[in-house]
């Protein structure tokens, strides 16, 4: 049985989440299991804004998704901890890391028998994109991505 961890903030949930997480499950395969970890508030602020919806309801609603197996919090930004408990057989993560980003995730991978997978990052259906297009009444800013799936900071 294959285990998977993908990990999210899940605030506003959208088709880069589900596009994500099923492609994880479909790695997993009919018998594997895909954990997802749900960043904590406090997770969260490490690098980004406080999340609009509260921990409570945003691990529900990944719960809820046919996809996922169990969802578990992630109390850090970092998916590190949890990787060391869980020990998943695959982590997925996103190409908008950098290599200096995973630099300490490849030792502890590595540390826990655990491989690596890139996924992209589907930046026009993230989460700020969203907020930008409820900000200016319904319109969606060029500037919401770089144009090449990857976040812009």
């Amino acid at each position: 049985m294959k285990i998977i961890y993908a990990y999210v903030v899940a605030d506003l949930i959208h088709v880069g989440h589900l596009h994500a997480l099923e492609n994880a499950k479909k790695i997993a395969g009919e018998d594997g299991k895909l954990i997802v970890g749900v960043l904590s508030d406090e997770a969260t602020m490490e690098k980004k804004k406080k999340p609009i919806i509260p921990f409570e309801q945003r691990i529900k609603m990944v719960e809820a998704l046919r996809c996922v197996d169990i969802a578990v919090m992630q109390s850090t930004y970092s998916p590190l901890g949890n990787v060391k408990k869980i020990k998943p057989d695959i982590l997925m993560e996103s190409d908008s890391h950098t290599a200096a980003d995973l630099k300490e995730t490849h030792k502890v991978c590595n540390d826990v028998n655990c491989k690596i997978m890139i996924m992209p990052y589907y930046g026009i259906q993230s989460t700020t994109a969203i907020r930008g297009v409820i900000k200016h009444n319904g319109k969606r800013r060029n500037n919401s991505s770089s144009g090449n799936g990857k976040r812009r900071n």
